[in-house]
């Protein structure tokens, strides 16, 4: 392998690479700028029917992933200095900051849970790294798995066609992006800010940086609190 190197961990191998095998993500795994490596936790399964889950313990509904197949699956891997990650909703959210430590490093071991959830002994035996994409629930660990190697991926070196572009783009300062146009100049009877096409590229950068910070004021509070307190 070469590369940034993601392992998944995943019940259903057959949903990657999915999206991220087309577009940037893509070209730059054929260009081995990173690589990606899908084992079935099932081969780890248990018995003639490869069992990977069992009832909760003290009852309730569904099932727990179990801690020895899990385990199994986890050691079956060559983990080097790379975090082990489990998708979950009750994780950590991910943020930009850990986005681009990840993508700074060797590459992240990914695992996808499903059912109620992972049995907890597993998760503290093998010092998984719990995080969230947001305050939602999926099916699985998968769809999760794909967004998260996404952004990092494009923050690989040589994947994005312009390195300055992921400069400006949201949460790189704790700021929401700035809106974006382009042809033609009036659509719909809305036209193109006149400062954004007058070729000052002074008020442009002023105007662009004070509608960041409108947008990050009015949509995220909680974004707009860690800009303030980073103002010099």
């Amino acid at each position: 392998m070469t590369g940034w190197q993601a392992t998944v961990l995943t019940l259903f191998p057959d949903m990657f690479p999915g999206p991220i095998g087309a577009s940037l993500a893509g070209k730059a795994l054929k260009e081995n700028r990173w690589s990606l490596d899908v084992r079935d936790i099932r081969d780890h399964g248990l018995g003639k029917h490869r069992t990977v889950d069992d009832t909760p313990s003290g009852g309730g509904p569904g099932m727990v992933m179990r801690a020895d197949v899990a385990a199994a699956a986890i050691d079956a891997v060559e983990r080097g200095n790379r975090p082990l990650i489990y998708l979950s909703p009750r994780g950590a959210p991910l943020t930009q900051a850990r986005v681009r430590a990840l993508a700074g490093g060797p590459g992240a071991i990914l695992f996808c849970g499903r059912f109620e959830g992972l049995d907890q002994r597993v998760i503290e035996a093998r010092q998984m790294e719990e995080i969230s994409l947001g305050d939602f629930v999926l099916m699985g660990g998968e769809v999760a798995a794909m967004a998260m190697i996404e952004a990092i991926v494009r923050l690989l070196p040589g994947v994005l066609g312009d390195a300055t572009s992921a400069d400006d783009e949201s949460f790189a300062r704790h700021l929401l992006e700035y809106p974006h146009f382009t042809r033609p100049q009036t659509f719909e009877d809305r036209s193109i800010p006149d400062v954004v096409t007058d070729g000052n590229h002074s008020e442009i950068s002023k105007w662009r940086q004070a509608q960041a910070e409108s947008l990050t004021k009015l949509r995220r509070p909680d974004l707009w609190a860690l800009y303030e307190k980073g103002k010099p």
